[in-house]
């Protein structure tokens, strides 16, 4: 009885210590939160804007949310690149919940303001500008009405989004604006020293280096982590940039017309297939591409592979290039723009292949790749032996001759074909010619 009666007060006791221990923990739980030093990412934001830059965004603020971020810094220094790219990285930042500030390290143009218009604050150091947003096409051209028109109104939307005066956004990308005071009269783009910003609203601070931006922001004891772009990111926004894509399609298709015209599988066919490869490669890991897009790819090069091997009518070739195009256009973030690069790879392709060709087939290296040789009667080979001393000899036709047939020869029975037109069966005729397995006969006409 009395060993029941300890149990029941030790249980009792374990239960009122655990009851007075729960408060005490979540005080303490409370105290360190609020104590916990803020947590500051650096992201850098350089070279071109493009898809693959937008991947690797994601994939930081994703580490960042992860990890417990109080504040995403971008240290940017770009001269911009892709709308479409820009404006996903937009909606990123637009979506997150932590702060996020612009470090203008040395330039934010084009679709870099853009980008930088839509974080919560700009910092700039001395030297960096910010601004020249216009939309420009493939060609260097100025984009068409339209495009114009909405690239102006997501300038505005980015500046009023952080209570910025819109005219200075549209100023960038519209040279219409006349702000001489800025430098920018009518006919030239806005391009704001961190100075001219700080000025207008377009940066709230200007510091040479991370400790002042710190300092600006209240984080002097913040802890630091810095996103760096692994290796596969780097070689993804390489193949993924606007110029780049054209140039290795240009070297898969070249490689892939050399390697038709030479023999066995070599260099050209593994220069063509690199190439292509490492379009696919860049796009999948961009997250443009999936793996529907690799079948075809390689259901694509099985098919030109067996069109190498196996001599045919070009069925397969054709089927595999088409599997290999279905591929692209699949594998891409724009279709139109990839069928942009489609026709500009197949027009260097033509221009190039014709060249190589045309004065480098006999000479050099290009021996080794493009097979150029052939069999003649002067290099020796004999496909069947001329029999010119049938010449002037007289036979009778076994057949009519329409206008190939049979004739004999004393005991010796040939396929000839007659010199003009029809003969009829059992006409003496000559032979008037002989090359190789060719016999040509006329008719012996009687007096």
């Amino acid at each position: 009885m009395a060993t029941r009666r300890r149990r029941l007060m030790f249980s009792f006791a374990f239960l009122i210590l655990a009851a007075l221990l729960i408060p005490i923990q979540s005080l303490v739980h409370s105290e360190r939160a609020h104590t916990e030093e803020p947590l500051v990412y650096y992201i850098p934001v350089e070279q071109t804007v493009e898809r693959g830059l937008e991947a690797f965004m994601a994939r930081s603020f994703a580490t960042a949310v992860e990890e417990g971020a109080t504040h995403i810094v971008l240290e940017m220094d770009t001269p911009g690149g892709a709308v479409d790219a820009a404006g996903n990285i937009a909606t990123l930042i637009q979506e997150t919940e932590i702060k996020v500030i612009t470090f203008v390290k040395s330039k934010a143009i084009s679709a870099g303001a853009y980008i930088a218009l839509n974080t919560d604050e700009i910092v700039m150091t001395p030297g960096a500008t910010m601004g020249s947003a216009a939309v420009i096409d493939g060609a260097g051209n100025a984009a068409e009405d339209k495009t114009q028109s909405y690239w102006l109104s997501e300038m505005r939307s980015a500046a009023e989004l952080n209570n910025r005066d819109p005219q200075y956004a549209l100023a960038m990308a519209d040279n219409r604006i006349d702000l001489p005071e800025l430098g920018a009269p009518e006919g030239d783009l806005l391009t704001l020293t961190s100075q001219q910003a700080l000025q207008v609203g377009y940066a709230e601070a200007v510091a040479s280096n991370r400790a002042e931006l710190l300092e600006y922001l209240g984080l002097e004891n913040a802890v630091e982590r810095e996103m760096e772009v692994s290796f596969s990111e780097q070689i993804a926004r390489f193949v993924t940039h606007p110029v780049v894509i054209p140039i290795l399609l240009s070297i898969g298709s070249l490689g892939l017309v050399l390697e038709l015209y030479s023999p066995g599988f070599g260099i050209p066919g593994l220069m063509g297939i690199s190439a292509l490869l490492l379009f696919f490669f860049g796009h999948m890991f961009a997250g443009f591409a999936g793996w529907e897009s690799m079948i075809l790819f390689i259901v694509g090069f099985l098919l030109i592979m067996i069109e190498i091997f196996v001599p045919g009518f070009g069925i397969f070739g054709l089927l595999g290039i088409a599997a290999v195009i279905a591929g692209m256009l699949l594998a891409s973030f724009s279709t139109a723009s990839m069928l942009i690069y489609i026709a500009i790879a197949l027009v260097i392709t033509t221009v190039v292949a014709i060249l190589i060709f045309r004065y480098f087939g006999q000479r050099g290296p290009m021996r080794k790749i493009i097979h150029t040789d052939s069999t003649s009667t002067e290099k020796g080979y004999i496909s069947n032996a001329t029999r010119k001393e049938l010449i002037g000899q007289i036979g009778e036709t076994l057949t009519p001759l329409r206008p190939s047939g049979s004739v004999v020869f004393g005991n010796e029975r040939l396929d000839v074909v007659s010199e003009g037109g029809y003969i009829g069966q059992g006409k003496n005729v000559e032979v008037v010619y002989t090359a190789g397995s060719r016999i040509v006969v006329r008719e012996v006409k009687e007096n």
